[in-house]
This record gives C-alpha cells, structure tokens and sequence, in this order.
C-alpha cells in the first residue's frame, strides 16, 4: 500500500480521448502515486478501459498528456515504457512452456540466460507456482493460468503493472483467493498498480484509490472508505453496493444534527457533512446494511437513532447474511441488509428497523431524480 508522501508515479494532465464523433474519456486529471493500487472502477463502456490502453500506448490521447516517473509518454513506443499488462483472457503463449511464457519479456531485455533462469524462478515461487516451468498453459486450471500472467507482467520489474479486468473470468472462490493473491503481492512489491474492474467488490477491498467513472468521467476519486460512506452523488452511492434513497427537505437542527422532513412524511436525523440550510432539497442515502432490524414487539428505541415500523415483504437466504424488503407504515419499502443472528424473520413479521445518523449521508437532489425512489 502506498505511503503519504510519495510522489505521484503517474499523472494524467487534461486527458482526452474521442473515437470520431464520440467522447471516450472526457478530459480529466488523476494522480496516481508510487506503491499505490488505484483502481479504475465503473460498468461497461465508461471509459475504464480506453485509459488504461492509454497508458499502455495501444490508444493515443486525443488530448491531454501522460506522465510517468514525471516524464511525459504520449510518443514512447510502447515496448520502452517498461509496464506490466495482465489481461482478462490471460494472454499466455499456448505452444510455449511456462519457463517461455514467463520469461518472453525478459528475453527483449538483454538479460543473460541465467539471469532469465533466477528471475522466472524467482517469480514463479512469488506466484506460489514453483516448479511448473515445464509444463504447457493447458496443462494448468484457469487460476493457475492467471497466476503465470501475473509472474509474467512481474518479472520484468514494471514501474507500472496495468490490470484490466484480470479477475473476471474467474469463478468466485478463485476470484476471491486471486484478489488477495494480487494485493498481498503488490504490497510486497510495491509495484505502482492500476486496476480495471466493474466489480465493486474487487475496488473496495483491493485499492487504496477508486477512481468511479460514467460515460467517459470522472465522478469521484478517493478512498474506498470515502467512495463508499461519502459518495459524491447518486450513481456513485448506487453503484457501489445496496443504498436505499429517499427524497426530503430540511427543516432545521436538532442536537447538532440536521433534521429532513422526508416526501414520506417521516423525520430523519443526518451529521451535518456538508453546507444545508433549511428549506433545501436533499436526497438521504442510506445503505442496507446500515439498518438495524427487529421484532416490532422486541424493540426499544435507543435515543438518537432514526427508526421506522414496517413488515417483510420479501426475504432472501444469502448465507452469512439475509436481506430483507420492508414495507413501511407510510407505503415505502427499504432494503435492509442484516447479518445472521439467531433466528430469522419471516415474511409478514412487524419489525422495527433503526439506523445512527451518522449513516445517513445527504446529496443534492439531482434533476432527473423522482420524488421517492427505492
């Protein structure tokens, strides 16, 4: 993980990229420092990956420059600009060995053949996959196949290792393990990586940046933490897990929290993060497993929650967890999220749900919002 005061490894000053008529990558700058894994998060066609192959020198930039150890790289041919590049189809060789695989880039290099040898062992045994030099890519699972393209981007000792959606053709388990294998190994290497991925997951628990993008920009860059508990805006809080929404005004304070009088009807207390002044219309977003669910016939208010009645309306067995549709006396449902406990509810059961106002995080109200949304 990356360090405060190191400088930035890469910077993008101003970057653009159209494809005729159509705007991929709407200008923007980004800093990415040394050591850091920054993650380029958003669905499919959001640019994610045109920047990427930007960096890579397989697209050039329409406008804007590109900076590496501070020197700009727009006209580096590629093979000069010393990066690692993990696919999504993994891109071995399939009539070569795994020694041949891994060591293709080294042998560009002018590096002595026992030199090769001592490097492509030595990252084979760092990938957890010693003794397989051998051996052909189908000779290997999926998993193991994605671990040699890791030993391979690795090897050469990139400044930059650039990863695009390296993961996905995973089944979970292996997606799950391959996620720690590649942030644990980044961490030892302190090899400054970017990482393309439209799964939320991957962004939350592997980078120490998230860069959120939509139709070419740039929405929000910050911290998982900060993405995810303050979302700069709707699509942001949407897209990055289970939020429910709801539309209100503010009416004042109360105990140093803002109060909103919600479309609903009901009243909910926020921290004041940001400049509200009464009157103001205020979309609250609060995510589902920030919710606190109980037997109506159970429950004691605690002082200084937000809390509601409703019953299930729906529920669903995830393992570890159960989620829960609620419907609300006041017609509106929400999305509560809970972890297992002893027993679980059933659909039809009155419950009482809470939540802390400190998760209950306030936006703008976007034009193109309803009145109430789920």
């Amino acid at each position: 993980m990356a360090s405060d005061d190191k400088q930035p490894m890469v910077q993008f000053k101003g970057i653009l990229k159209r494809f005729g008529n159509v705007v991929a990558v709407e200008k923007m700058d980004i800093d990415i420092e040394e050591g850091s894994l920054v993650t380029l998060l958003g669905p499919s066609g959001c640019g994610k990956t045109t920047l990427l192959r930007m960096v890579a020198g397989l697209e050039d930039p329409t406008d804007g420059d590109i900076f590496i150890k501070g020197v700009r790289i727009n006209d580096t041919p590629i093979h000069k600009r010393n990066l690692g590049m993990i696919f999504q189809n993994y891109a071995l060789f399939p009539h070569k060995n795994i020694f041949d695989n891994v060591a293709f880039g080294l042998k560009y290099r002018a590096v002595s053949k026992d030199d090769i040898k001592k490097k492509v062992t030595r990252a084979l045994e760092m990938v957890r996959l010693p003794g397989v030099e051998n051996r052909m890519p189908a000779q290997l699972s999926g998993g193991q196949q994605q671990r040699i393209a890791l030993a391979r981007a690795i090897v050469i000792e990139p400044d930059v290792l650039l990863m695009d959606e390296p993961l996905s053709a995973l089944d979970e388990n292996l997606r799950e393990e391959m996620r720690r294998e590649v942030d644990n190994l980044q961490s030892i290497l302190g090899v400054t990586t970017i990482f393309v991925t439209h799964d939320q997951r991957e962004a939350l628990s592997m980078s120490d940046k998230i860069v959120v993008m939509r139709e070419g920009l740039k929405l929000q860059e910050g911290s998982p933490e900060e993405v995810y508990n303050r979302p700069a805006n709707h699509f942001v809080a949407d897209f990055l897990g289970h939020s429910n929404f709801s539309t209100g005004v503010v009416t004042g304070w109360q105990n140093g929290l803002i109060a909103i009088t919600l479309d609903s009807g009901n009243l909910i207390l926020a921290e004041p993060w940001g400049d509200w002044t009464p009157g103001e219309r205020v979309e609250v977003v609060v995510r589902a497993q920030r919710f606190e669910a109980f037997l109506k016939k159970d429950f004691t208010p605690r002082e200084g929650m937000n809390h509601f009645e409703g019953k299930i309306r729906d529920r669903s067995y995830m393992g570890g967890e159960v989620s829960y549709f609620i419907e609300l006396k006041v017609g509106r449902q929400i999305h509560v999220i809970s972890m297992m406990r002893s027993r679980i509810y059933d659909v039809g059961d009155e419950v009482a749900v809470q939540v802390a106002p400190r998760h209950c995080h306030l936006l703008p109200v976007e034009s193109d919002l309803p009145v109430e949304s789920e």
